[in-house]
């Protein structure tokens, strides 16, 4: 079960209680004014000129399994939850939000996801976008990430609410225990045509490993932005 700290719940929660109520209301707050900063002089990462459709929150793991070959893990998939961070752009939350989230989903045991999604208010109810998981590639071979919205929040029902992506830009970190920022097109769905990875915090496997090790999640935050 993918778990979470009443403390870091605090601790969000007393940025958006601080939040005016009009910014609030309903299930996504304006994203009018929301604009994606990537680090300059780079070219893996080229942000739009225009708004997102959605900001959200992800806490989950990253999912490896032992390359016998080269003695290294290799990535199989992930497993999250996205929650709603509309609401806190403009507001000092909003870079440390996953920071926050990342230090205290490491260091405890005391609540599971569902927990956090009943407890959790970035905005009024749901406050959960949706799910990140990973899929058969529909346009060729292996696994590909998907972003499903089809049963959560402002987009719960609509079946076409997901996005299948190809990895198209990809800007490691500064710190070797967060996996890199990326940037994926959408190969099928109609929830963006365009998702971001930011902010990220851990996800990132050992180095090396045993032939015959069993497969790992390693827990991780990040930001996703969806165009």
């Amino acid at each position: 079960m993918l778990t979470f700290s009443v403390l870091a719940l605090a601790m969000i929660l007393g940025y958006v209680d601080a939040l005016p109520a009009e910014r609030r209301a309903g299930t996504s707050c304006d994203l009018a004014g929301a604009r994606l900063h990537v680090p300059a002089n780079q070219t893996q990462l080229v942000a739009p000129t225009y708004a997102p459709s959605f900001i959200g929150m992800s806490i989950g793991t990253q999912n490896y399994s032992c390359n016998a070959t080269t003695s290294t893990y290799t990535l199989i998939g992930a497993l999250a939850e996205i929650f709603d961070s509309s609401c806190l752009y403009g507001t000092p939350a909003f870079k440390s939000a996953p920071t926050v989230a990342y230090d205290k989903w490491t260091a405890t045991t005391n609540l599971t996801v569902q927990e956090i999604i009943a407890t959790l208010r970035l905005t009024s109810d749901p406050s959960v976008l949706g799910q990140h998981y990973y899929v058969p590639n529909p346009v060729g071979s292996g696994l590909s990430p998907k972003w499903d919205f089809t049963s959560s929040g402002v987009t719960a029902g609509d079946p076409n609410a997901y996005v299948i992506g190809a990895k198209i830009g990809d800007l490691p970190s500064s710190d070797p225990n967060d996996i890199d920022d990326l940037m994926v097109k959408a190969v099928e769905g109609d929830l963006a045509s365009e998702v971001f990875r930011v902010q990220t915090n851990g996800g990132q496997p050992p180095t090396k490993c045993e032939a015959g090790s069993w497969n790992i999640t390693v827990k991780y935050t990040a930001q996703y932005w969806f165009f």
